[in-house]
C-alpha cells in the first residue's frame, strides 16, 4: 500500500507493507481522511503518537472507509461495512488498521468526504462541550476560532442542542457561513460584548484567556482544546473565584483505548442520528487526493478556510 509519510520534515507518498489486523481489529480500505492540527504538529516533530500505537512517520488521526478484512474476535463489523474512526495515527493511507471498539458506522447517504472529516473534530468538540462541560439546553456558548473544523463542529452541535451560540471568526468573509450554521458570528475583539457565557470553547489559546474570564457567567466553564495562538497566559484567580468558574484542558490522542471507545459510543448515540438526518453537515473547505497531501497541508496552514480539509482516495 501507499501512505502519507513524514520524510525530513516534509510529506511524501511512499510505499509500505500492507498492515494486518490483529485481535479485535479491522483492516479498512481508506476512502477519506481529514487533516487536523495534530497532523501538522506530528509532521513538524511536536506531536508523536503514543508509544506502541502507530508509526511516528505516518500521520492521520481520522479516517473513513470500507472493511476489507477482520482480525480474530471481531464481532460487530464485517467485510464491506462502511466505518469511520478516530485513530492514533497512520490514517492517511490506502489501508489502515482500526480497533473495532473505536469504529463507528457511516450512516447511509453520508459521503466519504464528510465521513472522513467527521470523527476527530466532532468527537473532540462533543467531549469538550457535553462530557466535560456538561452543556445543557438553553445555555449560552462562545466558540472561538469557529470557522475551522472543530469550530464548525462545535457550533453545529451546540445549536442542535438548543443553545445560543456566539462564534468568533477573524475573517469577515467567513462570518456569513458560520452564521448559516445557526450562530452569531462576531469579530474576536468584540465577543465580550455578547456575554456572559455558560461555556467557552477555547480553540485559540492564551490571547483570549483574560477576556474569557471576564465574559464568564456564574458557574461558567472554559474548555481549552486549542492553543494555536499561544499557550502561556496569566489567569485572574479572583475573576475565576468570583464566577465560581472552572477552566480545564483536554486532548484526545493520548487517552487509553477504552476511554476513546467510550467517547466513540457517546458520539454514535448522540450525533450519528443528526449526521444521518443532515442536521450536522460537516462543512468541507476543500478536498485533495491523498497523494497530494503536501499541498493539502499547505492549504490547511494557510488559514482562511471554512470547515475541513480532507484527503480522498488516491
Amino acid at each position: 500500500m501507499h501512505a502519507v509519510t513524514i520524510v525530513d520534515g516534509g510529506l511524501a507518498w511512499r510505499e509500505h507493507p500492507d498492515p494486518e489486523p490483529g485481535t479485535g481489529e479491522l483492516l479498512v480500505r481508506v476512502r477519506a481522511a481529514g487533516i487536523s492540527r495534530g497532523d501538522v504538529m506530528q509532521r513538524d516533530g511536536h506531536y508523536p503518537p503514543p508509544p506502541g500505537t502507530a508509526p511516528p512517520e505516518l500521520p492521520g488521526l481520522e479516517l473513513a472507509g470500507e472493511v476489507v478484512a477482520t482480525g480474530p474476535g471481531v464481532r460487530r463489523f464485517g467485510v464491506g461495512d462502511r466505518v469511520m474512526a478516530v485513530v492514533a495515527g497512520a490514517g492517511q493511507a490506502q489501508l489502515a488498521v482500526v480497533p473495532e471498539i473505536v469504529a463507528m458506522p457511516v450512516p447511509e447517504g453520508v459521503s466519504w468526504e464528510r465521513a472522513g472529516g467527521f470523527p476527530e473534530n466532532y468527537t473532540t468538540a462533543h467531549d469538550a462541550l457535553f462530557t466535560q462541560c456538561g452543556l445543557t439546553v438553553g445555555e449560552r456558548v462562545c466558540v472561538h476560532g469557529a470557522a475551522g473544523g472543530v469550530g464548525t463542529a462545535a457550533v453545529e452541535m451546540a445549536v442542535a442542542a438548543g443553545c445560543e451560540v456566539v462564534a468568533t471568526v477573524r475573517n469577515p468573509d467567513l462570518r456569513p457561513k458560520v452564521e448559516a450554521l445557526g450562530a452569531i458570528a462576531v469579530d474576536p475583539a468584540s465577543f465580550t460584548d455578547h456575554g456572559p457565557f455558560d461555556v467557552v470553547l477555547e480553540l485559540v489559546g492564551a490571547p483570549n484567556m483574560a477576556d474569557d474570564l471576564r465574559a464568564l457567567a456564574t458557574g461558567g466553564r472554559i474548555a481549552v482544546i486549542g492553543v494555536g495562538g499561544g499557550f502561556r497566559a496569566e489567569v485572574n484567580l479572583l475573576a475565576l473565584m468570583g464566577a465560581r468558574g472552572r477552566i480545564h484542558g483536554s486532548t484526545l490522542r493520548a487517552r487509553p483505548l477504552e476511554e476513546k471507545a467510550a467517547a466513540a459510543r457517546r458520539v454514535e448515540h448522540h450525533l450519528l442520528p443528526l449526521l444521518a438526518a443532515g442536521t450536522l453537515t460537516v462543512p468541507i473547505a476543500e478536498t485533495f487526493a491523498m497523494s497530494e497531501a503536501a499541498a493539502a497541508y499547505e492549504r490547511f496552514e494557510a488559514g482562511g478556510k471554512f470547515g475541513k480539509i480532507v484527503l480522498v482516495d488516491a
